[in-house]
Order: structure tokens, then C-alpha cells, then sequence
């Protein structure tokens, strides 16, 4: 295995005209110092997260980077298609609301 969390083959429906942002609300935003710590992954990974699977965002040129919790909780489980389905908005979808309730953010 290379290390990466989701095959090329998963990743096929993000092609195209790119990743569809994370709409997050601010009661399920976290910052790059709480993502390291409830992950353990460092910074360097947290950051490369965000670029490759679109699950961060910084509002305006030297604002804290902004990170969804359950984004970043199905790319740390390497849930895919969870991740797409919250990108499509379906937050009652099981897959995902059971992410949600796994954070205690409500739906």
C-alpha cells in the first residue's frame, strides 16, 4: 500500500471541475490545532488533507485555516464515500449522520 488513504478508483468522482466545497456551519468547524490533536496527525498531514480531499477552507489570505470535523473524521476513517455524500449536502444520509452523531454535531 502507498500510504494513501483512498485508492484512485475512489477518487474518480471528484474529477472534473473539482471538489465541491464542504458547506460547514460554524458549530462544526474546528482549527488546525484541534484537527491534529483529535486526530494525532501532524500539521503537515492535517494541511495535505485539506488540499487533497477539500475538507478546510480559509476564508481570506492569512485566516485560520477552517476544518470541518466530519469531513475530517471520515477522511481520518478513510470513508469516502461518506465524505461525497456530505459534499452532495445529504447530512441525513445513515453514513453520514452517523458521523455526526459519533461528534455529537447535530444534523
Amino acid at each position: 500500500m502507498s500510504g494513501e488513504l483512498f485508492t484512485p478508483q475512489d477518487l474518480d468522482g471528484c474529477e472534473g471541475l473539482g471538489l465541491a466545497p464542504i458547506l460547514m456551519r460554524k458549530d462544526e468547524i474546528i482549527n488546525l490545532k484541534v484537527a491534529v490533536h483529535v486526530t494525532g496527525r501532524s500539521e503537515k498531514t492535517i494541511r495535505g488533507w485539506c488540499k487533497e480531499f477539500g475538507i478546510g477552507a480559509q476564508p481570506c489570505a492569512g485566516s485560520p485555516l477552517e476544518i470541518s470535523a466530519p469531513a475530517l473524521e471520515m477522511v481520518k476513517h478513510g470513508d469516502v464515500r461518506a465524505l461525497e455524500l456530505l459534499r452532495q449536502g445529504q447530512r441525513n444520509h445513515p453514513r453520514v449522520k452517523r458521523v455526526f452523531d459519533f461528534l455529537g454535531i447535530p444534523v
